[in-house]
């Protein structure tokens, strides 16, 4: 599934949940995301890389430059503690989504 086909805001609460395990660079956000959901999420960059710079801009995330697994140039993005108060409400707002979908599913 790409992330066009995600809930809108989705992506963003989770790439916020995948920081609370420690700074990532991009790529690696991308295939934690890709491998925890079984090959379903496939994160392109023209979709991580805005939603990156909409969390800095929100202050939720902070990044800085540092060097990948591969030795190579990469930017690290860390969870800020807006973020993790941003995802706590995120979580809870997708949680009551979530359920009012199933709501609907099960009346249908």
């Amino acid at each position: 599934m790409e992330t066009q086909n995600l809930l809108p805001g989705t992506l963003d609460l989770l790439i916020l949940k995948t920081l609370t395990q420690g700074s990532k660079h991009g790529y690696a956000i991308a295939e934690h995301l890709r491998a925890v959901s079984d090959d379903v999420l496939q994160v392109g960059e023209s979709s991580l890389y805005p939603a990156l710079q909409r969390l800095l801009v929100n202050g939720w995330v902070k990044a800085e430059w540092g060097a990948s697994e591969n030795n190579r140039r990469a930017r690290y993005y860390t969870l800020t503690a807006g973020g993790r108060k941003q995802l706590r409400f995120e979580e809870q707002d997708f949680d009551r989504m979530i359920a009012a979908i199933r709501k609907v599913l099960q009346t249908a």
